[in-house]
């Protein structure tokens, strides 16, 4: 059966995005969930009946609130060490003052990944660990329907007033009693997004009407995204959030009583990277800081010492337990014991038994061998004894064994409940495995089917022949559907937890199934065309195009190596070593064909030089007086070798042998300007040292010089109106970078005059539209009306250049290099190597995705979400535009990629271009000389 290329992948496409949907469905586990939200509040669970007949406790409803009033501050990105070190020290003096000698405790809230905003929000309020699933939806959050403490808290009467990020509002939405959101996504923004919350304070903490006050600060976060956690931005940001405390303390101590005391709760939802991003899982993003300031607690004395570490979910039991409320029934946090430390022993081992059994309950309802779990073992035991302290009490016994054995049990209820919070949150990570291996089965086996095709496929008008019939009635089909059948029947009978494949209907697990097997015995079929073919005879063993080069080969290798690497958690994590590997591997192996196209092969088989010269003599000195470049017709390594032999002659033959070793030496400078990945990313690099604000003019200049060279390197190609409007661009690029205090000019001695750069960035947007207007216009009109090849290798460059342009303008100064180096590979390689050597489509298109890739990691970025570069959605814009906010973050991102595939059609287009032309050049020289011959042509 043959198939045209654009069919054929579009059906491997397709089964593709079957894999994917199946590997992806099992990567993202269902989280730990109870009953629905309307069903949560129901009786709650009454003390442990004491043993002996006729023995009861009357204490059978929630304990009544610890705390009157409650005010939760929220700092966005609030590291630990931001109150805990050096900084907090200095900047935060009311708070350090409280924690080391005042009447709080404090604590090193650990947050799981994904640790950006939605997510923790979540966590904080719920207990529950968000998945990564919840990345998606962070942009825009759906309100949440889970039991919560702000819904609990609404439901029992209590009045809430909100002012800050305005996700809070998304996720609860007609809770607050009043609230004003503020935006968070606009990170250029430092003072008026928390001015908008501070404006309320005075006037709120004069009133009683209300029970619980919720603040979210937003500017230490966009401080860090825009420009780090070392900025001299974030002192103040620090001093700020200090004299907040300060005024809602004191007024609180003012207001409150003597029965019911207020608290104070002041947290981050997550910290910051090194570079000032979050989302990934280093300790300077997971762990923040968590405190707890009451005049109900004892009074600290002596010197500060470490924090103790604490689950962030743990702060919504610790919280419903102040407020009188019942536990959010998803939550797997651990009650906060030195909170309620100073209650009396009965009501500490209430507040942990309810606590306990919330946990058990939900092991229950997400387990089915819950019994056998050594926390709900732990928990049954501790209940046991729990009952024989009642009854002792009950009895009125106050002796020291009381006491004793009061302790003794809270011990035991700490224990169960460290381990049912360990086995449920252990369940979040519990990956369906079954539906990933049958996902990544069915992606292997299409991407080796294409990988089988890519020559042929790779161009519009090919074929491949898919070998169907043979397959399909073959014994070893019939013998792997079998297989797989009785594979699939006993994963699914055996398997405890709920897997996603096996809940899928028998009829469609054995279509796939089916499909995995034709698949296989369709590559096991090509496998063998392949060396059935090689075995044949060769019809010219002179010229021969059958034998793989070593090109081949690492393209392949590298190819098979990346894809069997994703198999492990920590290539994943430093996939930038990889792709640094193969880069400098194929430039070792490029300078290997150069040498071996310019030097050994013209003394190998010199007669067959001459004769392959011979035949092209004529033809070459015609076009050589017309400016024509003949390409060697036919694919064969001996017509590369000939025309890399004809074409690079003196100084450019030289260029060409070094152009591997500069692209090397390029990459290994890009290499130390960003540091990337997990284990390194915190180790110091020439990006950070740029940064600093004492090498702003190093900055600078390197920004300039940067800005300057993309100009000489994408002008040589456009037309005079886009050279003009790329040299205005990219002085508005440097303009916008002063504008906001990145770098300076000559003749600026300080940044005082530092703002947002709106009008500025907005210039180069003018002409980021105009070059790619422009190049779109010759695009359409090489389509439509002019068939020129050279108007549309025109449209397409100006295209380029216009993106250029725009990353130019989206990268941070220090990056600007990056930009530089991109341009310049592509030139040398474009011209000194691919074009001699001669290399076919896919060899051009593998080599483009490969340094797409690595550029990618170049930037700085990485496979966690931490890197994301939010700044670059928000350059030109005065408030929040989702399109395109979205748009220009993914493209600063992405543009390493993204600009290495409009080069390769650029490139593609006018390779064609250029042959085409050549050969009607030759066709029109060969009719001219025929008609010469024979003397009676009509010229």
């Amino acid at each position: 059966m043959r198939l045209r290329s654009g069919v054929f992948a579009s059906s491997c496409l397709m089964v593709e995005a079957l894999g994917v949907a199946l590997f992806l469905r099992g990567f993202f586990p269902v989280p730990v969930r109870s009953l629905p939200r309307r069903e949560a509040r129901g009786d709650p669970p009454a003390e442990p009946a004491p043993p002996g007949p006729g023995m009861v406790s009357n204490w059978t409803k929630i304990p009544p609130p610890l705390f009157k009033k409650v005010v939760i501050v929220l700092i966005d990105a609030l590291r630990d060490d931001f109150v805990f070190g050096s900084k907090g020290k200095q900047f935060m003096p009311y708070t350090r003052q409280v924690v080391e000698k005042g009447t709080s405790y404090s604590f090193i809230a650990e947050a799981k990944p994904p640790t950006v905003t939605m997510p923790r929000i979540k966590a904080l309020m719920t207990g529950s660990i968000p998945g990564f699933i919840d990345v998606v939806v962070n942009l825009n959050s759906p309100a949440l329907l889970e039991d919560n403490l702000i819904w609990q808290a609404k439901t029992a009467g209590k009045r809430i007033i909100f002012y800050g990020d305005d996700t809070w509002v998304k996720l609860f939405p007609k809770h607050f009693v009043e609230y004003d959101g503020t935006t968070s996504f606009f990170v250029s923004d430092f003072t008026e997004v928390d001015d908008n919350v501070t404006r309320h304070l005075d006037r709120v903490l004069k009133r009683e009407d209300w029970d619980l006050l919720i603040l979210h600060y937003l500017g230490l976060d966009h401080i860090g995204h825009v420009t780090g956690p070392n900025s001299p931005l974030v002192g103040p940001k620090l001093r700020e959030m200090d004299n907040i405390v300060k005024k809602i303390h004191i007024s609180l101590l003012l207001k409150e009583e003597a029965s019911l005391r207020n608290l104070l709760v002041v947290c981050g939802d997550h910290g910051m990277s090194e570079t000032g991003s979050h989302g990934g899982s280093t300790e300077g993003e997971v762990h923040t800081p968590l405190l707890f300031i009451s005049s109900a607690f004892e009074k600290r004395s002596g010197p500060l010492t470490k924090p103790e570490v604490v689950q962030q979910t743990d702060l919504a039991s610790t919280l419903a337990v102040g407020l009188g409320l019942p536990i959010s029934r998803n939550s797997v946090g651990n009650l906060i014991l030195p909170v309620v430390g100073g209650k009396t022993m009965r009501e500490q081992l209430r507040f942990v038994h309810l606590n306990g059994f919330q946990l058990s309950r939900l092991l229950q309802e997400n387990t089915a061998a819950y019994e056998k779990d050594p926390g709900y073992e732990h928990f049954k035991t501790a209940e046991k004894s729990h009952g024989n302290w009642i009854k002792l009490y009950l009895e009125g016994n106050n002796s020291e064994i009381l006491l004793n054995l009061g302790k003794k049990v809270l011990k035991q209820y700490l224990e169960a409940l460290r381990i049912l919070s360990s086995s449920l949150s252990k369940q979040v990570a519990q990956y369906d495995m079954y539906s990933m291996m049958v996902g990544t089965v069915i992606i292997m086996e299409v991407l080796l089917l294409l990988l089988l095709s890519v020559p042929k496929a790779l161009s519009s008008r090919a074929e491949f022949e898919v070998l169907l019939s043979p397959p399909l009635f073959s014994l070893l089909f019939y013998l792997m559907c079998l297989t797989l059948c009785a594979v699939h029947v006993i994963v699914c009978t055996s398997v405890q937890s709920l897997c996603y494949f096996c809940s899928m209907s028998w009829l469609t697990a054995v279509g796939v199934m089916m499909l995995i097997s034709a698949l296989m015995c369709i590559i096991l079929s090509a496998i063998a065309k392949m060396f059935e073919n090689s075995r044949l005879p060769m019809k010219n063993p002179v010229v021969s195009s059958s034998s793989w080069s070593e090109i081949d080969v690492l393209i392949l290798a590298g190819t098979i190596g990346h894809v069997l690497s994703l198999g492990a958690s920590s290539y994943i994590e430093e996939e930038h070593q990889t792709w640094y590997f193969l880069i400098n591997t194929l430039c070792l192996v490029l300078c290997q064909e150069l040498c071996r196209n310019n030097f050994l092969l013209k003394e190998c088989d010199p007669q067959q030089s001459t004769t392959v010269k011979q035949n092209f003599d004529s033809i070459g000195e015609a076009s050589a007086s017309r400016n024509i470049d003949i390409p060697v017709a036919g694919n064969s390594k001996l017509g590369k070798a000939t025309s890399s032999a004809e074409f690079i002659k003196g100084s450019d033959k030289w260029i060409s042998l070094a152009s591997p070793w500069i692209i090397l030496i390029c990459c290994r400078l890009l290499r130390s300007l960003n540091q990337t990945g997990v284990q390194w990313a915190h180790r110091p690099d020439f990006g950070h040292w740029l940064i600093s604000s004492e090498h702003k003019s190093e900055l600078s200049f390197l920004a300039a010089v940067s800005l300057l060279m993309v100009f000489f390197l994408v002008q040589r190609r456009c037309s005079m109106v886009s050279k003009i409007a790329m040299a205005l661009g990219l002085l508005g690029v440097y303009s916008y970078r002063a504008a906001i205090g990145n770098v300076i000019f000559p003749w600026q001695h300080d940044s005082k005059d530092i703002s947002k750069g709106i009008t500025e960035a907005r210039f180069v947007y003018v002409f980021v539209l105009g070059i790619v207007f422009t190049g779109t216009k010759d695009l359409l009109k090489s389509q439509v009306i002019s068939s020129v090849s050279s108007v549309k290798r025109t449209g397409l460059w100006e295209v380029y250049s216009g993106l250029v342009l725009l990353a130019a303008l989206l990268f941070r100064p220090h990056n600007l290099p990056v930009l530089v180096f991109c341009l310049l590979i592509q030139t040398m390689i474009t011209k000194y190597i691919w074009r001699p050597l001669k290399f076919d489509a896919a060899q051009i298109t593998i080599m483009h995705y490969w340094f797409g890739q690595a550029f990618f990691y170049f930037q700085g970025n990485s496979n966690g979400i931490a890197t994301v570069d939010v700044s670059a959605g928000f350059v030109g814009l005065e408030s929040y535009v989702e399109i395109p906010a979205i748009f220009l973050t993914a493209f600063a991102t992405y543009a390493g990629p993204l600009l290495w595939a409009i080069h390769l059609l650029c490139y593609l287009s006018s390779e064609v271009s250029r042959l085409k032309d050549q050969l009607s050049s030759v066709a029109r020289y060969s009719t001219g000389l025929n008609c010469s011959q024979v003397g009676n042509c009509d010229l």
